[in-house]
């Protein structure tokens, strides 16, 4: 009904990520990922939906151009609403097709991955990805081997027992304050960060 309505698959998938994800910037061949389309639909659905002033494009970051949502576009809330996991998960089955979650669960026993430094736009952190359990090292170096090569630049990233990120958390460590002060939520099998939210 939703693909009738706003006349193109890709365009949905486009809202879908953009308006599930309000505080964060894609560049196009990350989106081409996300939500599994063709990069030249792509292209031409961005261009659309950035001429109507629904979505705004920005160069300033790695010399890549970011895309987003404008949150000050008319109607943004109703959009929103429309948009939202609960009420389109079913409409639009190959939304997370490429979805993060289902790759790391290889890596052993995952509680909380999270993306950061240079693969979130504006985020301090010189770690670009957490990963938080009892992890397998073999598949961590291949995910992160994979990971490097679909980016095209080397990744730093760090493993933690879940004991001691909880203690580090708790206790405001500055690598991981830092870490968090932008960053994208992968998995977070405990709600610690939705918690977080919740209390904030």
């Amino acid at each position: 009904m939703i693909d009738a309505l706003f006349g193109s698959k890709t365009r949905v998938k486009l809202l879908h990520l953009f308006l599930n994800n309000p505080n964060r910037a894609f560049y196009v061949r990350e989106i081409t990922r996300k939500i599994d389309e063709q990069i030249n639909s792509v292209r031409r659905e961005l261009a659309n939906l950035q001429n109507i002033g629904i979505v705004k494009s920005d160069s300033s970051n790695n010399n890549r151009l970011y895309y987003e949502i404008n949150q000050e576009y008319t109607h943004y809330r109703p959009l929103k609403a429309m948009f939202e996991d609960k009420a389109i998960a079913a409409e639009v089955p190959g939304a997370k097709a490429n979805d993060w979650q289902k790759r790391v669960k290889s890596l052993g026993d995952i509680r909380l991955v999270l993306f950061s430094g240079k693969l979130v736009k504006g985020s301090p952190s010189q770690v670009d990805v957490l990963i938080v359990g009892n992890t397998n090292k073999t598949q961590v170096k291949r995910f992160m081997k994979e990971l490097e090569e679909e980016e095209r630049q080397s990744l730093n990233y760090a493993v933690m027992p879940y004991d001691d990120f909880y203690y580090r958390y708790s206790i405001k460590d500055r690598f991981v304050v830092e870490l968090m002060q932008k960053t994208t939520v992968i998995v977070d099998e405990d709600n610690i960060l939705t918690n977080k939210k919740q209390e904030g």
